[in-house]
C-alpha cells in the first residue's frame, strides 16, 4: 500500500477547533433544561456524536425528557458561535496541502456547517465536492455507524482497506474501523484531555498524533505496513 486511495479527515476537532466551542454551548443548554453537565464531560464522553444523539443518550441515563425544540435551538446557537469564533487548528492547512492522495471530509455536522467553517479558515478549496455529512447521505446514519465513510469511499472509487481516516473522537474511530479503514488518531485540538490518546488507541487508532507536522511521515510509515501482513 505505497499510496492510499483516499485520505479522509474529520472536520470538528481535526481541521477546525470547533468541538470546544460547540460543547460549551450544548452544556449550557442541557444544564438549563435540567441536566447539569460540563463542556468537558461532553467532549470527553460524547465528542463525535450529533447533539440529537447526545440528548438521546442523556435521556436514557437520566430519565429527563428533553424538548425536541432544543435540537434546533442548539444548532442555531452553535452555528452563530462558530461563525464568529471557529479557528483553524495550527498546521492543518500545511498538512492537508501535503497529502498527495485524494482527500475528503466525513463529518457528523451538516454539510452547510462544514462548508462555512472550512471557508472561514480557507480550507474549502482542498475539499470542494468531497464533503460528506452523515446527516445528508441516503441512510442518514451518523458516526459511530460506518455509513458516511463507506459512502465517501464508494463515491470516490476508493477501497476502504486502502483508505486512511484522521479522527479525534472514539465514536469517529469506531465508525471508520467498522468501515474497514485505517485510522490515525488526532489530539491537537483545544478539547483534548488527559488520557485522550489512550482512549483513541483503545478505540482502534493504529497510532495517534498531536501535531499536524507528523501526518505525512505517519501516513508514509503506515502505508508500508499492511494490517493483513
Amino acid at each position: 500500500m505505497p499510496q492510499p486511495d483516499l485520505v479522509i479527515f474529520d472536520c470538528d476537532g481535526v481541521l477546525v477547533d470547533s468541538e470546544i466551542v460547540a460543547a460549551r454551548v450544548e452544556a449550557e443548554l442541557l444544564t438549563s433544561a435540567g441536566f447539569e453537565i460540563s463542556a468537558e464531560e461532553i467532549f470527553e464522553t460524547y465528542a463525535g456524536l450529533t447533539f440529537k444523539d447526545i440528548m438521546l443518550r442523556l435521556e436514557e441515563k437520566s430519565d429527563i425528557p428533553f424538548q425536541a425544540s432544543l435540537i434546533d435551538r442548539a444548532e442555531e446557537l452553535v452555528d452563530r458561535k462558530l461563525r464568529s469564533d471557529v479557528r483553524i487548528i495550527d498546521g492543518a492547512r500545511e498538512a492537508v496541502a501535503a497529502v498527495t492522495a485524494p482527500r475528503a471530509v466525513c463529518s457528523n455536522s451538516r454539510t452547510e456547517r462544514v462548508e462555512f467553517m472550512l471557508e472561514k479558515v480557507r480550507l474549502l478549496p482542498f475539499f470542494a465536492g468531497r464533503i460528506f455529512s452523515g446527516l445528508d447521505i441516503p441512510s442518514k446514519k451518523t458516526k459511530p455507524a460506518p455509513d458516511v465513510f463507506l459512502y465517501a469511499a464508494e463515491k470516490l472509487g476508493a477501497n476502504p482497506k486502502n483508505t486512511f481516516v484522521i479522527e479525534d473522537s472514539v465514536h469517529g474511530i469506531a465508525g471508520a474501523r467498522a468501515a474497514g479503514m485505517r485510522v490515525i488518531g488526532f489530539t491537537g485540538a483545544g478539547h483534548s484531555y488527559p488520557g485522550h490518546a489512550d482512549a483513541l488507541t483503545e478505540a482502534g487508532a493504529e497510532t495517534v498524533i498531536r501535531r499536524w507536522a507528523e501526518l505525512s511521515s505517519t501516513i508514509a510509515a503506515l502505508s508500508e505496513w499492511s494490517e493483513d501482513a
